[in-house]
């Protein structure tokens, strides 16, 4: 102990490590136990001295903070690298060969936000609970996702659980595919299918397009954006769009080379998620079509931008987006899921009209469309913009005017009470300059949340400016009520 005494329970003066690690933090200790560490002497285990220690590191730290980034990454390699020569040096002795050529150092991992971690603050995450709550998949890719260069990795439970959906989204769209006959005979095919129809030529294209940005930022070891790259490619343009876009097509002409698409964009998405998500794609592979081998031991694909049709990309960003926006203006003003609306179109390039035209039966299902014609836009509709077009939802025979009128000012009413409060917090420097950090932040975050969804809503109000209540009927279980 701190008087040279050895340590025993009866003596009530054993120093637990662990303790120690927490408060002081691994590196203090083992600094001290070096630094005590005399020739036939013994290891007199001070606190105070390792607190010193641990202030030693934090000067360091504020001096490396305080040079350029490019002097400190040069000072922090001096510090680290005896470690790795260390390795190094073991793997030449025993086994005659250098273990690793680049050493890549994460940011350090925090809480959700963004403290240390600490016993005394009762904020440790375990992370094999969490693995037993969320998968080891989901866990994996949140540390991917979040390792952003120069950061902290704030391990937030609510997005790990966010990565455990976007693992089950994948897992339902193979299935899916199975359901629809297309892992029938299937064997892995390096290249893609020679295909016609638009949204097929798109998501190839897609596909390739996703790998040169997963292969850049794996290359400046930005995991962060390839995961990110990964999450919009696999949930949003393959599980969104493309399953929605090959229903109709599996029953048309272009039916078998829409189940050749799939199962080759499928094939790719597992490959290219596998070092992120090893566990839920290595199932996924071995029970879908026939394999030769282990996704594991599968070859990294390889694409040409010539796979990249601009043409077909053009005209699918005009479909995504209208049907995108047709349901967003729906939603505004609470038009009931369940009704088809009338779509007009006021303004349509050549190009545009052509989407529409090769389109129109898509668009109508998805954007859930009843009748479609061309002409200036009916008093009390919600004008719709498109690339090339923009269009109008009549809606009359939808809503009830004076109710959903209502209900929006109120909602906005409480909005502007509620950013009133939050901007005078937030311009109070008292509370700027007391409160901690982290809780200045979440109140900044709030009010923009806040500011976006109030913008949102004066839209819509403008939207039914036009609207007169005794214009409109309000359509209910196929019938009208006035």
């Amino acid at each position: 102990d701190a008087k040279g005494k050895k340590m025993s329970k009866s003596l009530g003066n054993v120093i637990d490590p662990l303790e120690i690690i927490d408060e002081y933090g691994a590196d203090a200790l083992r600094f001290a136990n070096a630094a005590m560490a005399s020739l036939g002497g013994v290891l007199k285990l001070d606190t105070q001295r390792i607190a010193g220690y641990r202030n030693f590191g934090t000067k360091l730290w504020m001096a490396l903070a305080a040079q350029p980034r490019e002097e400190a990454s040069q000072a922090v390699i001096v510090v680290l690298a005896p470690a790795f020569i260390g390795m190094m040096m073991m793997q030449l002795a025993v086994v005659d060969d250098i273990p690793f050529h680049t050493v890549y150092l994460h940011g350090l991992v925090r809480d959700a936000k963004g403290k240390k971690m600490s016993k005394s603050l009762g904020n440790v995450i375990d992370p094999l609970e969490i693995i037993d709550e969320y998968g080891c998949d989901a866990l994996r890719f949140a540390n991917a996702a979040m390792a952003s260069l120069g950061g902290v990795l704030k391990l937030d439970t609510s997005r790990i659980a966010g990565y455990r959906n976007f693992g089950t989204k994948l897992w339902n769209a193979c299935r899916f595919a199975e359901m629809n006959g297309v892992w029938d005979g299937h064997a892995t095919q390096a290249a893609p299918p020679a295909v016609t129809a638009t949204a097929n030529r798109w998501i190839i294209g897609e596909t390739a397009r996703t790998l040169a940005e997963v292969n850049a930022a794996l290359e400046d070891f930005r995991f962060d954006t390839a995961a990110d790259a990964l999450y919009k490619f696999v949930w949003g343009r393959v599980c969104d769009w493309y399953v929605e876009f090959a229903k109709p097509l599996f029953d048309g002409p272009d039916a078998a080379e829409t189940r050749q698409t799939m199962a080759w964009v499928l094939d790719r998405s597992m490959i290219l998620l596998h070092p992120f998500m090893p566990f839920l794609t290595e199932e996924l592979w071995a029970t879908t079509g026939k394999r030769e081998k282990l996704l594991v031991h599968t070859d990294w694909p390889d694409l040409t931008a010539s796979l990249i049709d601009r043409e077909a990309a053009t005209e699918m960003s005009f479909v995504t987006t209208l049907i995108d926006d047709i349901r967003s203006a729906r939603a505004q003003v609470h038009v009931p899921v369940g009704l088809k609306a009338d779509l007009v179109a006021t303004s349509l390039t050549t190009e545009a009209r052509a989407a529409w035209t090769r389109n129109e039966a898509l668009i109508r299902r998805l954007a859930r469309i009843d009748g479609f014609s061309e002409g200036s836009a009916p008093k009390g509709s919600i004008a719709v913009a498109a690339e090339g077009a923009a269009f109008a939802i009549p809606l009359q025979g939808l809503i009830d005017i004076a109710e959903e009128r209502s209900r929006l000012q109120k909602a906005f009413g409480k909005l502007t009470r509620e950013i009133g409060g939050l901007k005078g917090r937030l311009d109070n420097p008292n509370f700027a300059r007391s409160a901690p950090e982290d809780v200045v932040m979440e109140a900044q975050s709030n009010l923009e949340a806040r500011q976006d969804e109030a913008a949102k809503l004066a839209a819509a109000l403008g939207r039914l400016s036009e609207l007169s209540p005794s214009d409109l009927l309000l359509k209910s279980h196929g019938g009208f009520i006035s």
